[in-house]
């Protein structure tokens, strides 16, 4: 029985796994995937889960519900040796241990890329899991409660200020996500002055959203200006210590909330702690067909894709294109990764990875978004729809779809729900104080919004 190895349960591993499961037979392999969250995690509805559109576990889908035939590792690859055939597993209690394997399957995700900012390491937070993505929620909910209390000042402008770093997808449908989120919320307290809601998003290129064409790039920019945000291109962060925000034009202001949304880089594992090939941007050298290596030098039994591997794009006409390192190539590298692995096993050939894209679409906020695809252009309401049809129908599994879909339904009724849980990252608090006011504690929440 061959021992199938996936590093990784990202959108990529998650897929090769599940395939696998359906296309293997028991007797053919044993698989195992090592992933230190028990769950993949959807990030197309981090944006949402950041608004309270969609509910945090809906954005999760557990790897032991429906992996039923693989074998779960809970813990971090930290070294890869094919030459000897084996991974360093580094669980979260314990110590580190080898895995072997016969075949492995890297698709480790790759990690937010961060540049040596002052003060960003202390005040920001990524938006790449669910757990920050509920925290972002969480802070800015807390924020409004804690503003509408004092009397307006720098204080009060700073809680009620939100800046996100990174005009990419993540950060632009984020950004119009709590954009959305923070001018509905002024409705519920009536203590607030609109004008002191500042949101502010800092691109360090002349555009956001490279993924369309500049005149809907432009577009976007406008629509986000409509709504009250300030939009900061050619700009960078160059300080954010204590909250107080410097860009390279020489703008400054204090803000309660940074996002650092501004790329990925390649997963420190692929990029430093590995024998197999990687080029110069430290993602895995991988042939059309998800084999790691070339056609001249193939790597035997290795096989990669995701935002850590460097996969052809046949239908580029550009020479030497790589695929796009996001969801949509993920989930269809991942479902062809599980057809290649198991043709090869029984001797036959793999078929090489050649995607036509059905356009790029993204949500700004409730109601609101962009779809494009070659010249056609859609904005909008009918955009935002089809964000939500298309992303419904993506995320893997009928329970989910079907838990999304109600919790649509009861906020398209009722409404957002504005109940912030801050305080469950300080869960023993009520009981440690018996209801008594506990200082330090206090001190830790206050300290924990204005980061």
């Amino acid at each position: 029985m061959r021992k199938i190895l996936v590093v990784g349960g990202g959108y990529a591993g998650f897929y090769t796994a599940w395939k696998l499961e359906k296309r293997l037979r028991p007797e053919e392999a044993e698989l195992t995937v090592v992933d230190p969250r028990p769950y993949m995690t959807y990030q197309p509805f981090l944006p949402e889960v950041a608004a309270g559109s969609v509910e945090a576990r809906h954005a999760s889908v557990s790897l032991r519900r429906h992996l039923r035939r693989t074998r779960l590792v809970a813990g971090t690859v930290t070294m890869v040796d094919h030459a000897h055939r084996r991974v360093t597993v580094r669980p979260a209690d314990g110590p580190e241990f080898d895995l072997g394997y016969d075949v492995i399957v890297v698709t480790a995700g790759a990690v937010t890329r961060k540049f040596p900012v002052p003060g960003i390491a202390e005040q920001a937070i990524g938006m790449k899991h669910v757990e920050e993505a509920v925290a972002i929620r969480d802070r800015l909910l807390t924020a409004f409660d804690r503003a509408s209390a004092l009397e307006p000042g720098p204080t009060r402008r700073k809680l009620l200020t939100v800046t996100f770093v990174g005009g990419g997808f993540s950060g632009v449908e984020g950004f119009g996500e709590l954009l959305s989120l923070g001018t509905a919320l002024l409705k519920s307290y009536p203590e607030l002055d609109p004008g002191e809601l500042e949101f502010h998003l800092v691109e360090a290129q002349g555009r956001i959203l490279p993924e369309v064409t500049d005149r809907p790039g432009r577009w976007v920019v406008r629509s986000l200006e409509r709504r009250g945000a300030r939009v900061h291109l050619n700009a960078q962060v160059v300080s954010a210590v204590d909250g107080h925000v410097t860009l390279s034009t020489g703008e400054e202001f204090d803000s309660g909330l940074i996002v650092w949304t501004a790329g990925n880089g390649a997963n420190p594992v692929v990029r430093k702690h590995t024998d197999l090939p990687i080029d110069e941007r430290g993602l895995l050298t991988v042939r059309a067909d998800l084999r790691v290596g070339t056609d001249a030098e193939p790597v035997p039994d290795a096989w990669a894709a995701g935002d850590d591997a460097a996969v052809p794009d046949l239908t580029s006409r550009v020479p030497g294109a790589r695929t796009v390192p996001n969801a949509q190539h993920a989930v269809r590298q991942g479902k062809l990764l599980a057809r290649n692995i198991a043709i090869t096993l029984r001797g036959g050939t793999a078929k090489p990875y050649v995607h036509h894209g059905l356009g790029t679409v993204a949500t700004l906020g409730l109601g609101r978004g962009i779809f494009q695809y070659r010249r056609l252009v859609i904005k909008g309401f009918p955009a935002w729809l089809m964000h939500r049809g298309y992303h419904v129908l993506a995320v893997p599994s009928w329970e989910r779809k079907i838990r999304v879909l109600a919790i649509w339904l009861t906020a398209a009724v009722f409404g957002r729900d504005i109940v912030s849980l801050a305080s469950v990252e300080h869960p023993r608090d009520a009981f440690v104080s018996g209801g008594d006011p506990i200082p330090k504690q206090t001190a830790q929440l206050a300290e924990m919004v204005t980061r």
